[in-house]
């Protein structure tokens, strides 16, 4: 990164009159010395697999390409490009996701193969296209995940604020600039309506280009119908309905976790982000801040015993990692589960139901008694906690969030801003945390089954033996067993 900084503005300088001979020649010698550095240790990033080895191979690919006077810079081209396009097979999934199951990263990646590709053009020594396509990929498999009206994702894995291309006023949780520019120098198009995100455009390709995409009209505009909704190599799944969505996290994973939430739900409704994930703090923090947000505790998911998924061996590092195990997912309908657990099964079912209602069924099952935490992580919206729900008011109109459970007693708290620990908090931005309202349902029980609605405060959820119904303006009578 660097690297990248320092040639970034060197050729912004270059024509300065205060750049001089003596100080380019310095300047050379900065890169080179970084340069065998990077070489040097090159072993060490390849062996992490990770957005480090994709970094420190386009440093040295970059630095052969924009300054061949170097006596290794042949080397560093060579290896450089070898290592670019060998782990963009390796680290970007068939579907378009990302091996470190984090969207942050994955934008960082992105940014610096967008960016390579533009070096490559512009200096006649292209990158090939199998890399080209893993890109294009990654781009459209991040155009279903994005709000187009606000820019915003799911804060999904590690989120510790690295922006590799700061190079526009659009706030660090919109993507809409990166897609803007994946999509045109990807597909030649621009994805969005003209914005503050086209910035990264002109930055890379130029004004004459820049001025192409604002012309363009918009692609996002696509019907719901011919969206994809699995993902299943990075283990993200999509429900739609009218006017909100579920975001699922379920996968066997093949790459090195980053946080122990299989079966998580992110919901959003009207543009809202309501139901969220907490995201990431501090990777070292005193006591339970110390990386406290990768914890299955904050995810919205089940805990039994008070146990994570998985068990977290240091800041970065999980073993005995879960498998997550799609069962069905139909259009308005998906089920999953996870063995995180074992022997006690989890399994979770998550409906779309008409008029923009979610419910989500919980099954645990085990021969022995256990402590079951069912929670859920609402945004910081004005809200009134009643004895087994929240109602929220997102403008005009008021929502309810319900849980409970179909037999059995359980025992429900909300918090906000817990001071003594992790919970009823979030952080957008690495750094910076924020209060969120954190809604939970325990029960000892050997076997449980947990309900939780997300509607209108009207709306009305009953229990009739093993038949949950929702009196609404449309009924509803669903079996959750």
């Amino acid at each position: 990164m660097r690297l990248m900084a320092w040639t970034f503005g060197y050729h912004a300088f270059l024509h300065s009159p205060q750049t001089t001979d003596l100080r380019i020649s310095q300047f050379t010698l900065y890169i080179a010395a970084q340069a065998e550095r990077i070489y040097k240790n090159i072993g060490y990033a390849i062996s992490t697999r990770s957005n480090h080895t994709i970094s420190e191979a386009f440093g040295l690919w970059m630095v052969g390409l924009l300054f061949p006077e170097l006596k290794h810079a042949e080397i560093y081209l060579s290896l450089g490009k070898k290592l670019l396009e060998q782990e963009a097979t390796n680290q970007i999934f068939p579907d378009g996701s990302y091996s470190m199951y984090s969207l942050n990263y994955h934008r960082f990646i992105l940014h610096i193969y967008l960016y390579a590709i533009r070096l490559g053009e512009t200096n006649h020594f292209p990158l090939s296209n199998e890399l080209k396509q893993s890109v294009a990929k990654s781009i459209e498999y991040l155009s279903h995940l994005i709000d187009p009206k606000t820019g915003q994702m799911p804060i999904y894995g590690s989120n510790d604020g690295a922006l590799v291309l700061p190079l526009n006023n659009c706030d660090f949780t919109d993507y809409r600039p990166l897609l803007q520019l994946g999509w045109y120098i990807t597909k030649g198009e621009s994805l969005f309506e003209p914005g503050p995100w086209d910035e990264d455009v002109f930055w890379l390709t130029g004004a004459t280009a820049g001025r192409v995409v604002v012309q363009n009209a918009p692609r996002i505009e696509t019907t719901k119908a011919a969206e994809k909704l699995s993902f299943p190599y990075g283990g993200n799944y999509l429900l739609r309905s009218t006017d909100s969505h579920a975001f699922i996290r379920c996968t066997d994973f093949t790459s090195r976790p980053s946080h122990a939430d299989q079966l998580h739900v992110d919901l959003w409704m009207h543009g809202h982000n309501i139901a969220i994930d907490a995201g990431t703090y501090l990777y070292s923090g005193e006591g339970h801040w110390r990386n406290g947000l990768a914890h299955t505790s904050v995810h919205n998911t089940v805990t039994v015993d008070n146990k994570d998924q998985m068990t977290m061996l240091s800041r970065f590092t999980w073993t005995n990692w879960s498998k997550g195990k799609v069962l069905r997912h139909d259009k308005n309908l998906w089920q999953g589960e996870h063995d995180g657990y074992k022997p006690v099964s989890h399994k979770r079912t998550v409906m779309s139901l008409e008029g923009d209602r979610w419910l989500v069924i919980d099954n645990l099952s085990a021969n022995e008694l256990h402590h079951y935490a069912l929670h859920w992580l609402l945004n910081d919206f004005p809200f009134e906690g009643k004895e087994d729900s929240v109602v929220f008011s997102l403008g005009v109109m008021k929502h309810k969030m319900q849980i409970g459970l179909m037999k059995g007693e359980g025992k429900f708290s909300l918090v906000r801003a817990d001071p003594e620990s992790t919970r009823g908090w979030r952080s957008r931005y690495y750094g910076h945390k924020e209060p969120a309202i954190s809604v939970r349902l325990e029960a000892d029980l050997p076997q449980v089954t947990f309900w939780s609605f997300f509607g209108f405060e009207s709306d009305v959820v009953e229990i009739a033996g093993n038949v949950l119904r929702i009196n609404s303006k449309n009924n509803y009578g669903l079996g959750a067993g």
